[in-house]
């Protein structure tokens, strides 16, 4: 075997082109990921469940190898995300959104810095500390809408280690290896962020980071591909919760890592292989089944998310203590930076202040329609108070509750929601 990070590369070839115009993503997440047309083929990929692949000669990238290296049932999944994404390679999939993050965050040097907001995904922000705590890299938590606040500590992070880098290189004089140096500052972006749905200024920080030397990576599991591209606005990686509006229905766990860098692949697909992160065959069939509908199930949430934010901004106008949170709302801090990133919509996530965790459990105990759970981007909807959950940052407010739009009549939603408010 030739290396632990062998992957087939033999993953289907883009679509996404017409004779005359490229295909609309409505269009891709249908077409996307499809067998070879043949008479009597099946329509779907088939599921290819198997440990053990046969083989005497020595493995290399064009082989399976092994179920841990690739499986034939990852390949459309991969090829179809890096598509839609914008990815000029075959994404990697993973067995949660998490161990896509841990894969990426893992691409920093040794002894590098990482600049996270300080509202996001808590189990990233809860990994990316532990990971610090250990010594593997510094963490500097930021508030990512603020871009001059961002990016000076960009700055002030690559300043920091190329001294550092200078200084080893006059004392061994010699160069310190390419990684030490290139991916010593990671900038990790999301937007709209978790909970708290503030807006970067994406093609700014993205452009800025890489001027100062550092690097970028985004989640953008909130706006989908469908949304928006951090890729095409010279992101360096994405990550996504598969989990959510990718497979939609509330009954999978994956995770992806987009790239069009060859090395940051290479090391990703190498930790992937290496620890094992490793989804199942299955849940990256349903995957890509789930794919299918994701534009409608987007455009659906995302209609349902507007009209309901406004309603409820209108409500809160009524409603001691209460305000509301929502990009497509013209009130809303993020609402500009969010009209120009974003395509289609504003997500479908809105963020309901209740004043106090009293008057917010008082309402998620008091809905029918919606589900009082916690994850997002399934066909139902659900409500959370986010701060109980212990790793929620405190700057997170008490009585904050994370509403995730589903796809179901908007009348219904509504009437279930006012009513769990004012009554």
């Amino acid at each position: 075997m030739t290396t632990d990070s062998a992957q087939p590369s033999h993953a289907q070839p883009a679509m996404g082109t017409s004779a005359d115009r490229p295909l609309a993503p409505e269009t891709l997440v249908v077409d996307l990921g499809r067998p070879d047309r043949a008479h009597d083929a099946p329509l779907n990929p088939p599921v290819v469940f198997t440990s053990t692949f046969i083989g005497t000669e020595d493995i290399t990238a064009d082989d399976y190898g092994y179920a841990r290296f690739g499986n034939p049932t990852w390949d459309p999944f991969e090829s179809a995300l890096a598509t839609l994404e914008g990815a000029k390679l075959p994404g990697l999939v993973f067995a949660s959104g998490l161990a896509a993050i841990s894969a990426a965050l893992e691409t920093v040097a040794p002894g590098g810095t990482v600049i996270m907001p300080e509202h996001c995904y808590m189990g990233a922000l809860s990994g990316a500390g532990a990971t610090a705590a250990s010594g593997r890299f510094d963490l500097v938590t930021v508030d990512i809408a603020d871009t001059e606040a961002v990016l000076a500590a960009v700055r002030t992070a690559t300043a920091a280690h190329a001294t550092a880098t200078s200084g080893a290189d006059s004392q061994t004089g010699g160069a310190q290896d390419a990684a030490g140096t290139e991916r010593a500052v990671l900038l990790w972006i999301e937007s709209p962020t978790n909970p708290m749905l503030e807006v970067a200024d994406m093609p700014a920080l993205i452009t800025g980071a890489h001027a100062a030397g550092a690097y970028v990576c985004v989640d953008n599991t909130f706006a989908t591909p469908l949304v928006q591209k951090p890729l095409e606005m010279d992101a360096d990686l994405v990550v996504h919760s598969a989990t959510k509006y990718i497979a939609g229905h509330s009954d999978v766990v994956l995770g992806a890592v987009l790239t069009s860098r060859e090395d940051l692949r290479e090391a990703v697909l190498t930790r992937r292989s290496i620890h094992g992160g490793i989804a199942g065959p299955m849940e990256v069939w349903l995957g890509l089944r789930g794919l299918r509908t994701m534009a409608l199930r987007v455009e659906r949430s995302m209609s349902n998310a507007q009209l309901l934010a406004e309603r409820l901004a209108d409500l809160a106008e009524v409603v001691p203590g209460m305000s509301v949170r929502y990009p497509g709302l013209p009130t809303d801090p993020g609402h500009a930076r969010a009209a120009a990133q974003m395509s289609g919509g504003f997500g479908s996530i809105i963020c309901v202040d209740m004043g106090s965790a009293e008057a917010a459990v008082r309402v998620a105990e008091a809905v029918r329609l919606f589900t009082p759970a916690t994850s997002l981007g399934g066909v139902e909807s659900l409500i959370e108070r986010r701060r109980r959950h212990a790793a929620e940052p405190e700057s997170v407010p008490a009585g904050l509750l994370r509403l995730s739009i589903g796809i179901e009549h908007v009348e219904d939603l509504w009437d279930d929601l006012r009513s769990a408010i004012q009554d």
